[in-house]
């Protein structure tokens, strides 16, 4: 564990009444995984540190989700089955680890799926019998495929199917191109949104503008629905929404659309508070969250033990709070 003089807390805030300091939980984050350590060191100390990226592909969680891949570089039984074993969510499992994004047989994989399935509409199909693309999974393509350095020319068709799918009520809905659908999903709306911030966080041009202001509206949705909320009565959505859960697959939770929010760069809003209240309420008295469940499915490894002090959740709930100091005073008491 680090002492107090070896860890620079620079924008992160006192953890009251906790029974660990800031400066102890940070040093039980660098006693974790490389990708733990790596984010941790990037995002609350503000220090790169490649030759810690280097090692996720060699060490821990990397090198497993790695050594699980097939001779012909799939995962799983084919692109989008089995979950949480398939190409699909093993992808965006390393991607979420931030392996190097110029891993040779990661993007020799995605290359193959790209060949494979892409679709008459242009999104990526969960299988060759597939007649429509799903617009919550193409959010999450173009996600990891924009962090490993897909040609933008093979980016074009997803980004225009994804924008061809917006509702009117400013979100996404994977039910928009198939039964229909009259309102947007939060599920589908965050997929989509990360997959934008990757896009343009990593140079990406094609239509930008109209993505950008596609995520804009995307998350004015989220905040009308105070990231859990029916916009109409205020009561939860689902209360599966306020669960730490991690992975949180195609899933969506509060603390994931929080990390969004950083991630993207948006200000504080007020409709961010009951959210904040929520997250805080889960911290436990030591300073760490837990990780609260783990979604159904059959998984390569588990990365943490549910109902444990969980370094992922953790590791985000405190890089969310140090871009959003004001969530520990507004959000104090729980919605």
């Amino acid at each position: 564990m680090l002492t107090l003089t070896q860890v620079k807390l620079g924008g992160l805030q006192p953890c009251y009444g906790c029974q660990m300091r800031e400066p102890e939980i940070i040093g039980w984050l660098l006693e974790g995984d490389p990708a733990i350590q790596y984010q941790t060191r990037r995002d609350l100390l503000d220090e790169m540190r490649p030759d810690i990226r280097a090692r996720i592909s060699s060490e821990g969680w990397g090198a497993e989700f790695l050594a699980c891949r097939n001779p012909d570089g799939s995962w799983g039984q084919r692109f989008y089955q089995p979950k949480w074993t398939s190409s699909h969510y093993t992808l965006i499992d390393l991607k979420t680890l931030c392996i190097a994004p110029d891993h040779p047989d990661i993007r020799q994989s995605i290359q193959s799926v790209f060949a494979e399935l892409k679709g008459e509409d242009g999104g990526i199909r969960c299988s060759r019998a597939d007649k429509k693309s799903d617009v919550c999974v193409n959010g999450m393509v173009l996600n990891y495929a924009s962090y490993f350095g897909m040609p933008q020319e093979q980016l074009r068709s997803i980004v225009d199917f994804l924008l061809a799918e917006r509702m009117a009520d400013g979100g996404f809905n994977c039910q928009s191109n198939r039964s229909g659908a009259r309102h947007s999903s939060l599920h589908s709306t965050l997929s989509v949104l990360e997959g934008i911030q990757e896009y343009a966080d990593n140079g990406f041009h094609y239509r930008l503008d109209a993505l950008q202001q596609a995520a804009a509206a995307a998350r004015e949705f989220i905040l009308l629905h105070r990231l859990f909320k029916s916009d109409h009565t205020l009561e939860i959505i689902r209360k599966d929404f306020l669960q730490l859960s991690f992975p949180p697959r195609w899933y969506y939770n509060i603390l994931r659309s929080l990390d969004h929010f950083r991630a993207a760069g948006s200000p504080w809003d007020d409709r961010m508070t009951d959210a904040f209240g929520v997250l805080m309420s889960k911290r436990r008295p030591d300073g760490r969250w837990p990780l609260q469940a783990a979604h159904t499915g059959q998984v390569h490894f588990q990365m943490e033990q549910p109902r444990q002090p969980s370094r992922w959740n953790t590791l985000l709930s405190m890089r969310v709070l140090k871009a959003y100091p004001l969530g520990l005073s507004e959000g104090a008491a729980r919605p």
